[in-house]
């Protein structure tokens, strides 16, 4: 069960990072700096990961087979990408992908696997959300499995935002967070 889930680092400009980029509760840059934290990298390149410099086609770090595995002008469904283009990466000499190996890592980046290592996954259940740097990332993920014949439940809010699960109680009750909370458990 992939709750909102982080699934890759190799692009910070799908249209669900255009789109919510500024919205709370994460934002585009606090993504990056985590992914660079969680890796043990310099958050020095942080802007260079905001800017895909780490992914640009002139690049040897990054394989074009693992571009093509974010690739979500293929993998997106085209109402996800409507107002959206893809961000050419900004000129720059830093090689973040030498520097930090890490991100091209199926451990950390599950949406850069192979397809016969997708088959061995179990049914899965992902969850997404319309308010959330990460929706794309879930979506392109779910995409990916079902081509690799995996049984994926797909829950996606409209009005949902990341972290929007915990909101579920009193407090801070939202319907949203109520409704993915029990979803989530039926599923279960």
């Amino acid at each position: 069960a992939l709750i909102y889930p982080v699934l890759q680092a190799l692009d910070f400009n799908t249209p669900s990072y255009q789109q919510n980029g500024n919205t709370p509760i994460l934002y585009r840059s606090v993504m990056a700096r985590f992914w660079l934290e969680y890796l043990n990298g310099n958050t020095s390149l942080v802007p260079l990961l905001l800017a895909n410099n780490h992914t640009a086609l002139d690049r040897t770090g990054v394989p074009e087979a693992a571009r093509a595995k974010v690739d979500w002008t293929r993998l997106l469904p085209q109402s996800f990408q409507k107002d959206f283009h893809r961000v050419s990466p900004a000129q720059g000499s830093a090689q973040v992908v030498e520097e930090l190996p890490a991100l091209l890592d199926v451990r950390a980046a599950p949406l850069l696997a192979e397809e016969e290592v997708l088959r061995a996954v179990p049914p899965a259940y992902i969850m997404t959300c319309e308010h959330d740097v990460l929706r794309d990332d879930g979506l392109m993920y779910a995409q990916r499995l079902e081509e690799a014949g995996v049984a994926v439940t797909r829950d996606h809010y409209e009005d949902g935002f990341h972290g929007c699960m915990v909101f579920s109680f009193w407090p801070a009750k939202f319907t949203v967070g109520t409704r993915s909370m029990w979803n989530y458990i039926r599923w279960l």
